[in-house]
Order: C-alpha cells, then sequence, then structure tokens
C-alpha cells in the first residue's frame, strides 16, 4: 500500500515539473484546494469527484488534479527520508505527550513537533506546483496566504454521519458515533495545537457546505466551479 501511494506522489511530482508539448497553449495558472472535513461527511469521495470534475473542466487538462490524502503522509516520508514504519504516528494528532518526549530524548523517532513542521513543508511543495487536492493536515492554515488556493470546509449533521459510518465501514452506532467524536476533537486538537486556530472558524474557508444538503456531486461541482473562478 505504501509503495503504490509513494508511485502515485511521484507520479504527480514527475507529471508537474516535464514539460509538455501543449505547454504554448497552457494558461499558466495553476490553482489548488484545501479541503478540512468533518470524519464521516464523505470529505474524500467529495475530493476525488472534485478532481474528476477539475479534470474535465480545467483549462489546461494536460496535468491530472491528485488527492492527496492519505498519499500526503506518504509523500512526507519520501521528502523527508523517514522510514516507512513512522507511517503509523503521522495521522493527526495520534501521538501522545509522553511518546513524544520519549522520542525526543532517545532518538527513536522525530517528535509530532518536527513531523508537523516537514508536513507543513511538504503541503507547501505540493500546493505550489499546483493541480492538488490536499485534505486535512492543517493544509488551509499552512497555505492560508497563498491566493492560487481555496479553502473548503465540509460538514453535516452527527446522527447522518453515523449513519453513514455504519454503513461503509460496518461498525455498530456506537462504534460509528465515538469514532466521528474521537476524529473530530483529534483533527480540532491538531489545528489548536500546532497552529493556534479553531478549526470550526468560517473565516478560514471560502466555503463551508453542508454534504447532507448538497450531496457529493453537488458539491464537487460548487467547489470546482468556485476553483476554476479564483482569481
Amino acid at each position: 500500500m505504501i509503495n503504490a501511494s509513494l508511485d502515485r506522489c511521484f507520479s504527480f511530482i514527475n507529471s508537474q515539473s516535464v514539460p509538455t508539448a501543449h505547454a504554448a497553449v497552457e494558461t499558466g495558472v495553476r490553482r489548488a484546494v484545501t479541503i478540512s472535513r468533518q470524519a464521516g461527511c464523505g470529505g474524500v469521495i467529495v475530493a476525488e469527484k472534485l478532481a474528476n470534475y477539475l479534470q474535465q473542466h480545467s483549462p489546461s487538462p494536460h496535468t491530472a488534479w491528485t488527492v492527496f490524502d492519505r498519499d500526503l503522509m506518504n509523500q512526507v516520508l519520501a521528502d523527508h527520508k523517514l522510514p516507512a514504519h513512522l507511517e503509523k504516528f503521522l495521522p493527526e494528532d495520534r501521538v501522545s505527550a509522553i511518546e513524544d518526549t520519549l522520542a525526543d530524548i532517545f532518538g527513536v523517532r522525530p517528535t509530532s513537533h518536527t513531523v508537523v513542521q516537514q508536513t507543513a513543508e511538504t503541503i507547501m511543495k505540493l500546493a505550489a506546483l499546483g493541480n492538488v487536492i490536499l485534505v486535512g493536515r492543517g493544509g488551509t492554515i499552512v497555505t492560508a496566504k497563498l491566493p492560487h488556493v481555496l479553502h473548503v470546509r465540509l460538514v453535516a449533521p452527527l446522527d447522518e454521519r453515523v449513519e453513514r459510518i455504519c454503513r461503509d465501514d460496518h461498525k455498530s452506532p456506537a462504534e460509528a458515533r465515538k469514532f466521528c467524536l474521537e476524529e473530530e476533537h483529534a483533527r480540532a486538537r491538531y489545528l489548536k495545537t500546532y497552529y493556534n486556530a479553531d478549526i470550526n472558524d468560517p473565516l478560514h474557508y471560502h466555503l463551508v457546505i453542508n454534504t447532507s444538503r448538497v450531496g457529493y456531486e453537488n458539491t464537487a461541482r460548487m467547489i470546482g466551479e468556485a476553483v476554476l473562478r479564483l482569481a
């Protein structure tokens, strides 16, 4: 899985850095999207549909739009020459302060602050290349000053998110609710701890969309239209 994801990362990087025969007709405008999402509201599904929409409607269709969710962390591993087994420490806010302190003392692995910094560097690199959809990991805050990046927050009622996770991940209602609440707390704590930012502050985003009301297809289309109109 990790090797396949790394291949996808490198394929994207190479496609962005190699000139194409169509360079003369390229507009030179490259855009990117960050997606912050509540657990269970279909963030990754929307991201994939958005990539397809932008690929179909982009004035420069020769470079594929690529979603970086799990692949983002694999790119961090590759960028900073970290061993693959560290992947388990990279998801948003999964390392306790005690583990972090021990890592700092014994040098077992990079501390969480180091990993967050390395992740931010990779996010900035990908956003600068353009044609990327970056899901989670504080991408909204990291790229806040880049004018070519559109920031989106996806939300949905808790009960409907629980129902979706029960259906898609085969969890009980209690397990699904626990998962949603723990994920929400972890993601909010990640932004607060490392960026002193409130994940629920609507002022961080160009768009806040309720996927339950709008639906995945329409959500992707709304974001895509906004991306293509981004100055």
